[in-house]
């Protein structure tokens, strides 16, 4: 870190509704000191060109698994906690490359707290990488999309799961991801597609299940997310007051008018259709998961129109870890398919995000945010594949990726 000067030809500043520019940013350690047709320059102040780029605020990632492999989920799951931990800062260090500065893990499965760990020590500065936040588990019923001994024979008693079936243990595991250092409680109340016994069409907590675990979050302080599928999952943890609803494969108008009365965020995954579409199209779907897809591939695709096509507040999640995080920038264009404008998808993944997360100091560019700053070639408001094109990434004051044409001055 340091002092440097950006020139940039043109800039998304996370909330406008045009590009502006050229500009130049003054960053000085990790804030922008100022933006403005030129800005001061002091003597150690290094030059960075990014006059044919357009600068964005850093890429915000609100579902990502860093320590999940769907691809090998029922061995990878068995790893050490270290080797979980040691692994997603790589993946995370790689995944910064694309863009994203910021990334929501939206739990592990391990009896331990490895994505806790790895984000106190990203805070710390002991590695270097994203930001992180956390969900440290996914709680869930027996049966639930968070119940994976289905992967594991009956006899064998695998502590890979955050299970709860009664008052008591809802509270217990709440409060545990609370003692032990999660920013977020994640649940799901419906099934989910990748795994074994359960359908996403279906709930599975009972309303006072819900309730409850929310209560309990939010007497603690902290934010719900919710896996959720079916219509009526999605309108029951609205009425619970989740904070964001985490895909809504089979959301309807009627949950969407709801979810923007209350103010929650939808996390629409709008790219892993897209792989799974694939996927059920080359025959490598996972077993598990072909008759469910099969049958709501089609619900889900509509359903994506009806929430690009409302007014509900919309931010990037991708589900990376459920497939390869390289094409998590591919969520921008999958967005845009679905019927968002570029605009509204780059909003998603920076200004929107940041206010779901509560972050009021990044996802946009503005004197004393911090400097997370990505640049690319082209409009994205024009052309939105350009958001695949990144080159220059700063987070933090500190470039990951960048240009040779520095100077000093």
């Amino acid at each position: 870190m340091g002092t440097c000067v950006l020139q940039c030809g043109r800039m998304f500043d996370g909330v406008s509704a045009r590009l502006s520019g050229p500009l130049e940013i003054l960053v000085e350690e990790d804030r922008i000191a100022a933006i403005g047709p030129t800005v001061r320059r002091p003597p150690d102040a290094q030059t960075i060109d990014l006059s044919e780029r357009t600068v964005s605020p850093g890429f915000i990632d609100c579902h990502v698994h860093l320590t999940m492999d769907a691809a090998d989920l029922a061995q990878q799951t068995l790893t050490s906690s270290a080797t979980k931990a040691l692994k997603g800062l790589s993946i995370a260090r790689e995944y910064m490359r694309y863009g994203f500065t910021t990334l929501r893990d939206m739990g592990c499965v391990d009896p331990d707290f490895p994505t806790v760990d790895l984000r106190n020590a990203l805070a710390a500065g002991l590695v270097e990488g994203p930001r992180l936040i956390v969900a440290a588990h996914i709680i869930s019923s027996s049966a639930g999309h968070g119940d994976l001994r289905g992967f594991y024979g009956p006899r064998w008693d695998i502590p890979v799961s955050a299970i709860a079936d009664d008052a008591g243990t809802i509270k217990a595991l709440v409060r545990r991801e609370h003692a032990f250092g999660s920013d977020w409680i994640k649940t799901t109340n419906t099934g989910g597609y990748f795994s074994p016994g359960d359908d996403p069409a279906r709930v599975t907590w009972f309303d006072d299940e819900m309730n409850l675990l929310a209560a309990t979050a939010r007497q603690l302080g902290m934010p719900v997310a919710v896996h959720t599928g079916a219509a009526d999952g999605c309108r029951q943890a609205i009425r619970a007051g989740a904070r964001s609803l985490e895909h809504a494969y089979l959301i309807d108008a009627e949950a969407l008018a709801m979810a923007q009365q209350a103010g929650a965020w939808l996390v629409p995954t709008m790219q892993m259709t897209q792989e799974d579409l694939h996927a059920l199209h080359e025959h490598t779907l996972p077993c598990q998961a072909i008759w469910k897809f099969s049958r709501d591939s089609g619900t889900i695709v509509e359903s994506q129109r009806l929430i690009a096509q409302s007014a509900v507040k919309i931010a990037y999640g991708t589900d990376c870890g459920m497939f390869p995080f390289s094409h998590g920038i591919l969520e921008f264009q999958a967005m845009v398919a679905a019927g968002l404008t570029p605009l509204r998808a780059l909003k998603a993944a920076t200004s929107v995000a940041a206010e779901l997360l509560g972050q009021d100091d990044i996802g946009v560019l503005a004197a004393g945010r911090h400097a997370d700053i990505v640049a690319m070639p082209g409009d994205p408001l024009a052309d939105i594949g350009v958001t695949a094109r990144v080159d220059f990434v700063m987070k933090s004051g500190r470039v990951y990726r960048g240009p040779a044409t520095a100077t000093s001055h």
